[in-house]
């Protein structure tokens, strides 16, 4: 039997500790998944946020699907088990940046909620702030910034999401919201009282 590749490393406790990164930073890090369909505005809002905690001395970082997927990922398709190993690594770089002290947000379409619940049970509980990008396939489809849903319409895109592939709408989400109703604006609101409630961060500086 093939030994695991793991089996001979062991996690090296630093002095730096992630309580003390937080207490330096001031204020707790944490995972922002932002999830929905191409289109639902996910990267847009996961950005602005970004830039918001930015703008108010806020360590974040935004993972954006397309930026990984040239990078880190860029040795994978979009065939199921494609899917499943992008977010997989996804989770343990997020896990990281979190041991780091640093606010991550990604901004990822994940269709399958195994795979977000997977992502989930690497951190403690209340760690993982599911946002759900809610907007209707007619309005990501009329907005097709890039053409996407053209071109799976046309079948020159397979396994594309909402199209040939499935999209699982989260079941409990920290927070839903209709970014297809509601301004940019209003999605940031949203998304950093979410923060403040889980203390994440406290007021922004005047």
């Amino acid at each position: 039997m093939e030994q695991d590749k793991s089996s001979n490393t062991v996690w090296h406790h630093a002095t730096v500790t992630r309580k003390r990164r937080e207490e330096f930073n001031g204020h707790r890090s944490v995972l922002l998944w932002f999830t929905g369909l191409s289109g639902a505005g996910k990267s847009t809002l996961a950005h602005a946020v970004e830039e918001q905690l930015y703008q108010n001395g806020r360590h974040a970082f935004t993972f954006d699907g397309d930026n990984v997927r040239h990078g880190l990922c860029s040795d994978l398709g979009f065939a199921p088990e494609d899917r499943v190993e992008n977010i997989r690594r996804i989770g343990e770089m997020t896990k990281l940046f979190l041991d780091a002290g640093v606010i991550a947000l990604t901004a990822f379409i994940s269709p399958f909620r195994s795979d977000r619940e997977k992502v989930r049970s690497l951190l403690p509980r209340g760690e993982f702030l599911e946002i759900y990008c809610r907007c209707s396939l007619e309005v990501c489809e009329g907005r097709d910034v890039k053409g996407l849903y053209k071109r799976a319409r046309a079948g020159e895109i397979k396994n594309f999401t909402g199209i040939s592939s499935p999209y699982e709408e989260p079941e409990n989400p920290e927070l839903i919201i209709d970014t297809g109703s509601l301004s940019l604006d209003e999605s940031v609101a949203k998304v950093i009282g979410l923060l403040r409630v889980h203390g994440v961060i406290g007021q922004d500086k005047q």
